[in-house]
C-alpha cells in the first residue's frame, strides 16, 4: 500500500499543473493554424529564394566574422547553451554548445550587442526577428534527434566557421541532410525531428536565427499572441535570470582585466 502511495505520489509531482496543460492543448491547435495558413508552404528546409532578404544578409557575413572572431578571444567563458536555455538539458549537458546571445525571445542583450554592432545591424534586415546569436558547435559534438517546440518560427543558420571536412559536419531536418558552407545560409523548420553534428576536429560556428514564420489570418494573429505571452511563462523568466547572471559575470571579469 505504501508503495503504491509513493509511486502516486511521485506521479502528481512530476505531472504538469493544469495551465500548463491548457497552454500545451493551445500550442497544439495553433500549431495546426499555422501549418493550414502558413504563406511560404511547410517543407523542412526551405529554399533561400523565398526570403528575400536572405541574400542580403549573407553578403555580409564576413562583417559578422569579424565581430564573431573578437568573441572567440574568449570562447572558454561563453555559457553552454542548457546553462542559459533549461530546455536544452534534454539534448545537451556538456559545454561543447556554446551560445553568444545577442536577442533571445524578443529581449535584446544590450551589453553583448555593443560587442557587435555591425551583426546587431545586419540581423535587423530579417522581418520577424525572435532571436539571434552565434551557436558554437565544438569538435565532437553532437545533438540528437529532436524537434523544437513550436512551429510558429522558422530558423536560419549563417555559416560563419565551417572547417574541413565539411562533410563531417551537418545537419539532418526530416530526411533532408545539410552541410553548412561559409557565407551560405540555411533556412529551416525546427519543428521537423533533426539533429546535428560536428565530428571534425575543428570548431563549426553559424549565426542562429529564429524569425516568426510568414502566415495568413487568422493564425498570424493567434501566433502574436503566443509569442508575447510566452515572455511570462517560468521557461523563459528562468532563460532571462540565467543570461543576465552570466553576462554579470561575463563583462565584471573583462573589466577586472582592464582594471587590475
Amino acid at each position: 500500500m505504501t508503495q503504491k502511495f509513493e509511486t502516486a505520489g511521485i506521479k502528481a509531482m512530476v505531472r504538469p499543473s493544469l495551465v500548463t496543460r491548457i497552454f500545451m492543448r493551445i500550442v497544439a491547435w495553433a500549431e495546426r493554424l499555422n501549418l493550414k495558413y502558413s504563406k511560404v508552404g511547410n517543407p523542412p528546409v526551405y529554399d533561400n529564394a523565398v526570403f528575400p532578404w536572405a541574400e542580403e544578409v549573407a553578403r555580409e557575413w564576413r562583417t559578422i566574422r569579424a565581430e564573431l572572431e573578437n568573441v572567440l578571444k574568449r570562447k572558454d567563458e561563453l555559457p553552454g547553451f542548457h546553462e542559459i536555455a533549461s530546455d536544452v538539458s534534454t539534448i545537451s549537458q556538456d559545454r561543447n554548445w556554446k551560445t553568444f546571445m545577442l536577442l533571445g525571445f524578443g529581449v535584446p542583450s544590450e551589453k553583448n550587442i555593443r560587442q557587435c554592432p555591425e551583426t546587431w545591424r545586419i540581423v535587423q534586415k530579417i522581418p520577424g526577428l525572435k532571436t539571434a546569436m552565434f551557436s558554437i558547435f565544438e569538435p565532437g559534438k553532437h545533438l540528437p534527434p529532436h524537434r523544437g517546440p513550436y512551429n510558429g518560427v522558422l530558423r536560419l543558420h549563417l555559416g560563419l566557421i565551417v572547417p574541413e571536412p565539411r562533410e563531417k559536419i551537418g545537419i539532418r531536418v526530416g530526411n533532408q541532410v545539410c552541410h553548412w558552407r561559409e557565407g551560405e545560409v540555411l533556412i529551416f523548420d525546427d519543428a521537423y525531428e533533426h539533429e546535428a553534428w560536428n565530428h571534425s576536429p575543428h570548431t563549426r560556428v553559424v549565426l542562429f536565427v529564429d524569425f516568426v514564420k510568414p502566415l495568413r489570418f487568422p493564425a498570424n494573429v493567434v501566433n502574436w499572441l503566443l509569442m508575447n505571452l510566452a515572455l511570462f511563462t517560468p521557461f523563459i523568466r528562468e532563460g532571462q535570470d540565467a543570461h543576465r547572471a552570466w553576462e554579470k559575470r561575463f563583462y565584471a571579469e573583462a573589466e577586472a582585466l582592464r582594471n587590475p
